[in-house]
């Protein structure tokens, strides 16, 4: 803990959440504090601050990551707070008729993103981070161990970069700036591990949990994922069938890192036996 500087929340005021944490806004300085939710490991929260600081400092769109805190319970990073600012799902939440516009805009963005050269010095390759992960103890079921570590193997460990967490709540604009945020995944690698999220969480069909999380309709999630989809790939709508073929390697792998990141255990037999189904 001795690396985080600890932060008086009177100090901030409730800002938002997401799956894994808690947003809070500085009450008198341009600063955004993100907490991680109680228990989430220490270790990995600095890992994620370094990848945060090498995108920035490589030239992505992202606001500036300050320093590492606590609550003296909860641990997180300290960034710049962009005022006047709305995430791409909200602009579509707000005003609907802008959903394939915004689109179309994050489809743009994901494909800049994913064109530019990675300094594999600085940042982690999500390959590796994902053998890492599979290599540990009872982290993750057997049976999909078994399944998942050949599949590692053949993926390959493109130079690129990639978000880590790239769904359209996770980019901003002020009007003057579009930004990444939530960038602690960051890394590099191939580009289907970042697509194959954007298609599984369109594909949430929970409203309630869309509205939450995303504040749109399961119809939206779906509709904003044909049209995104089809422009990064520049592929007519009866096409994308074959291209979600391509994500399911990636998703099903990385499903099991999310699942234990988010709730520190690891998925049941079952999930993991539906999520190999899939495939």
């Amino acid at each position: 803990m001795s690396r985080y500087e600890t932060i008086e929340l009177e100090d901030y005021t409730y800002s938002g959440e997401g799956g894994q944490g808690v947003a809070y806004t500085h009450k008198r300085e341009k600063r955004l504090a993100k907490l991680f939710n109680a228990g989430f490991d220490a270790e990995i929260a600095i890992k994620e601050f370094h990848a945060a600081q090498a995108a920035y400092e490589a030239g992505v769109p992202t606001p500036r990551p300050y320093r590492l805190i606590t609550d003296g319970e909860r641990v997180g990073t300290e960034y710049e707070l962009v005022e006047g600012k709305r995430s791409y799902c909200r602009i579509i939440s707000q005003e609907p008729e802008r959903l394939e516009e915004i689109s179309l805009r994050f489809a743009r963005d994901c494909k800049a993103l994913h064109a530019m050269p990675a300094d594999v010095s600085r940042v982690p390759s999500m390959k590796a981070r994902m053998q890492e992960f599979y290599a540990r103890e009872g982290v993750v079921p057997a049976v999909l161990k078994d399944f998942a570590l050949p599949l590692l193997e053949e993926i390959p460990d493109t130079p690129t970069f990639l978000h880590g967490d790239m769904q359209i709540g996770n980019i901003i604009t002020d009007g003057k700036r579009d930004l990444w945020i939530d960038i602690g995944q960051f890394a590099y690698g191939a580009p289907e591990w970042d697509l194959s999220l954007c298609w599984r969480i369109s594909q949430i069909p929970d409203p309630e949990r869309t509205e939450r999380l995303f504040h749109l309709t399961p119809a939206q999630m779906q509709q904003h994922w044909r049209i995104f989809a089809g422009a990064y790939h520049g592929v007519p709508p009866e096409e994308l069938d074959a291209v979600i073929k391509g994500y399911l390697p990636y998703m099903v792998i990385k499903s099991a890192f999310m699942y234990y990141i988010t709730f520190h255990q690891p998925m049941s037999d079952d999930t993991a036996r539906r999520l190999i189904g899939v495939r």
